[in-house]
């Protein structure tokens, strides 16, 4: 094997593995989020200790689902990076706008229900999945 075909054999398992972890964190997230949210009152019937400890669990889990997807990027090639920054550019731009207007029709009465945080992450995941799709699409 020559020394380029090593590299990028090199770059691969490198990527591959980033990836890994990647899903590894996100999961540990999501079941983390999971515990915090459920175990509270199906598990341990409120128990303040219980309860912090579970969040503070599932805010160590994101910082390194965040320092993960970080490393995650830099490994990227160009192509990906820019997708990746205009999803990401258009994500945070709705999660704010969408965010701070539903927000606010909550708060004046516009809506006969609480606004919620899950709705809002659920529409920042469907923009962020849809202009994925987009953007692949559009860039291949």
């Amino acid at each position: 094997m020559n020394n380029k075909n090593a590299k990028t054999k090199d770059w691969s398992t490198r990527k591959n593995r980033l990836i890994y972890r990647l899903a590894y964190w996100s999961g540990a997230y999501v079941a983390t989020m999971a515990v915090a949210n459920f175990g509270p009152r199906l598990l341990w019937d409120y128990n303040q200790l219980l309860t912090i400890g579970a969040i503070i669990l599932n805010l160590l889990a994101g910082i390194g689902m965040i320092l993960v997807n970080i490393q995650h990027l830099n490994v990227l090639d160009e192509l990906m990076k820019k997708i990746q920054l205009e999803v990401m550019g258009l994500s945070l731009g709705v999660a704010i706008v969408a965010g701070l207007s539903y927000s606010l029709l909550d708060t004046t009465n516009f809506i006969p229900f609480d606004a919620e945080i899950a709705h809002l992450v659920i529409l920042v995941g469907l923009v962020y999945l849809t202009s994925i799709a987009v953007n692949l699409r559009r860039y291949r």
